[in-house]
């Protein structure tokens, strides 16, 4: 028996006036979604709880079995474990944006424009900068991707317990990292960062490639935000937790790479998979099925639809709705459907009108050999609300396949 798990990453949404109250996935064209719905048992899941807004680590942690508020230590590790970079249980990572700011020191756009050109270049001068307070901290620096990247602080006496330095809106100027508590180890890592962000920035508004860019009337990545500080957590694996022998991730960015990292999954990459709107999502869904003879487990996740929702993309998040239904279309028509539970979710909802992550619940079907069939005949929010799953939470999810698929332990006698 085989699971293969799709997230459409942020596709959930809420009901918007310029489509009449539907939602951009009830207004998308979407009739392999359909399919699965109709073939499937279908309800809503909170990816955390209720009303939390989730990240797309929390969410992820808890759609493969974990725990969130045990598991979850910040981004950073997260982002870094996705990227390759392995870490010391002292070392400390941040996730980073690539950001733009003007003379007033305030912040024009938290993704530079979303431009990812040279940014592997600007990367480069502050990987391994040092610091005359902290001459034994190793400062570590590397570009995602798009307009993410890491920051990792290595040595002794560190603590992941100080504040962000994104305000996670524009038009106010940067914050400064403050300790969150009295240690030592806490301020020393607050002043590391602060220092950082300050060297990187007299490098960045200097640099060639930010010289370029304002003179082709781009805007310049000259400022790094700097969020999610984390030490590495400590996960059984997949195969300790429900004895799957083997798994795959095939995602578009680094974090969904770093939880399944830490889930001892193998990771897929893909090439032509950029984490935006012109990602070739039915390449994507090719090598899910490649994937999918060799692993009990895949999971696929897809960026383009969360990517829109913060822009406030209508156009975009229904065009990018329409074309993970192209692939779920292709997975479903060539999959074993005697041997084979195919699992079509969200991570979080990111509403138009929010541009951000909300705490909504999002929609779920799971198709596959001997499951309860109920009368949903379609997929989006409202419609698999009315589904035999009801509302259940991410973490309850991997229970559910694990039972269908027949490893589930009995509990009690």
């Amino acid at each position: 028996m085989r699971i293969i798990i799709l997230v459409g990453d942020g596709m959930g949404d809420r009901p918007l006036k310029a489509l009449g109250g539907k939602t951009p996935l009830e207004e998308a064209s979407t009739p392999n979604m359909d399919e699965v719905a109709k073939h499937g048992i279908c309800g809503i899941m909170d990816p955390i709880a209720p009303g939390v807004r989730p990240g797309s680590a929390p969410s992820h942690l808890a759609i493969l079995g974990y725990d969130p508020y045990k598991y979850y230590t910040g981004r950073g590790p997260f982002e870094a474990a996705g990227m390759g970079i392995r870490m010391e249980p002292t070392d400390v990572a941040f996730r980073c944006n690539f950001a733009t700011i003007n003379e007033e020191m305030f912040i024009v756009d938290r993704r530079a424009g979303r431009d990812t050109e040279g940014l592997d270049k600007l990367a480069a001068p502050l990987n391994g900068l040092r610091f005359n307070s902290a001459p034994r901290i190793q400062v570590e620096f590397k570009n995602a991707t798009a307009h993410r990247a890491v920051l990792i602080l290595r040595g002794q006496g560190l603590s992941s317990n100080v504040s962000d330095t994104d305000p996670e809106k524009i038009n106010v100027p940067p914050l400064e990292s403050r300790p969150l508590d009295d240690a030592p180890a806490s301020a020393l890592t607050a002043q590391i960062v602060n220092e950082f962000v300050q060297a990187s920035n007299d490098i960045l508004n200097t640099h060639e490639v930010n010289r370029n860019r304002v003179a082709a009337g781009r805007m310049p990545a000259n400022y790094i935000l700097v969020r999610g500080a984390g030490h590495p957590p400590k996960m059984h694996t997949l195969m300790e937790m429900y004895g799957f022998n083997s798994s795959a991730c095939i995602a578009e960015v680094s974090l969904v790479k770093g939880v399944a990292f830490y889930a001892g999954m193998e990771i897929i990459d893909v090439p032509g998979s950029t984490a935006g709107l012109d990602s070739d999502i039915r390449a994507i869904g090719r090598e899910a099925l490649e994937a999918l003879p060799n692993n009990e487990l895949v999971l696929v996740n897809v960026k383009g639809s969360d990517v829109a929702g913060h822009d406030g993309n209508i156009e975009g998040k229904i065009e990018i709705i329409e074309r993970i239904d192209e692939m779920v279309g292709d997975i479903w028509e060539e999959v074993n459907k005697e041997e084979t539970y195919v699992v079509l979710t969200a991570d979080h909802s990111t509403p138009i009108e929010v541009k951000d992550h909300s705490g909504d619940p999002v929609p779920l079907a799971i198709a596959g050999p001997m499951v309860r069939v109920d009368e949903v005949t379609s997929f989006n929010e409202r419609s698999v609300a009315k589904g035999g799953l009801g509302r259940i939470r991410g973490v309850d999810l991997m229970p559910i396949l694990i039972d269908l698929v027949g490893i589930a332990k009995k509990f009690g006698a």
